[in-house]
């Protein structure tokens, strides 16, 4: 089980481009006592697709963890609270 909760919300909203994206991060435990870094991504308001990579420890996991939010973040994709939520994104803003 993860001992911090680890779990990323962001956006990357262009209207020139029409783009209006979102893609989470999250660190889970799996029924197997190992840690899945799980990834969801789509257009804001549809449902897109998920991938989940498993990891022996919550350290490895971190580190990728860690990667693909830098990798989103070059691409992008800003921090927009922890739920998604318009209100989180206004309370607590990130960027």
């Amino acid at each position: 089980m993860a001992l911090y909760p680890y779990r990323l919300y962001c956006r990357k909203v262009d209207r020139t481009r029409n783009q209006a994206r979102y893609y989470t991060l999250s660190i889970e435990p799996t029924l197997f006592g190992e840690i899945a870094v799980v990834r969801q991504w789509g257009r804001i308001g549809k449902r897109g697709g998920e991938k989940s990579e498993v990891f022996a420890t919550e350290r490895d996991a971190a580190i990728h963890f860690l990667a693909l939010a830098c990798r989103k973040r070059q691409r992008g994709y800003r921090p927009a609270g922890n739920s998604g939520c318009e209100r989180d994104s206004q309370v607590g803003s990130m960027a």
